[in-house]
């Protein structure tokens, strides 16, 4: 199987994030994950937290709550077996506003900018 055809299906295990898809990897309990602005997973972090809009500009203003933050992570989760959202939340607070920067700059790229 090459990259292409493992794409769907891949965990941080096997691949790593890809941001030129709008991927972005983020540890949460010791291991590497996937996050992945899916449209079925931005729907649903939409249903929990409201207009994406909204949490950009909430991000953008530096009003971004941690359980936003962790929340949008949980949807974002390419692969949830085995992780509860509490440890998304305290992957989140392990790793400080510093390191969710990245992981989630790259997910709010995609929110605003789609696939380039």
């Amino acid at each position: 199987m090459t990259r292409a055809q493992g794409a769907e299906g891949r965990s941080a295990d096997k691949w790593p994030a890809n941001a030129v898809r709008g991927e972005a990897g983020f540890v949460v309990a010791g291991r590497e994950r996937v996050l992945r602005p899916t449209f079925a997973a931005l729907v649903a972090a939409e249903q929990e937290l409201g207009s994406l809009y909204a949490l950009v500009e909430r991000a953008s203003e530096g009003q971004l709550r941690l359980a936003e933050l962790a929340a949008l992570f949980w949807h974002c989760l390419a692969e949830r077996e085995g992780v509860e959202r509490e440890e998304v939340g305290e992957a989140v607070t392990a790793a400080g506003l510093a390191g969710c920067a990245g992981p989630l700059r790259c997910l709010l790229g995609q929110i605003l900018q789609g696939v380039r």
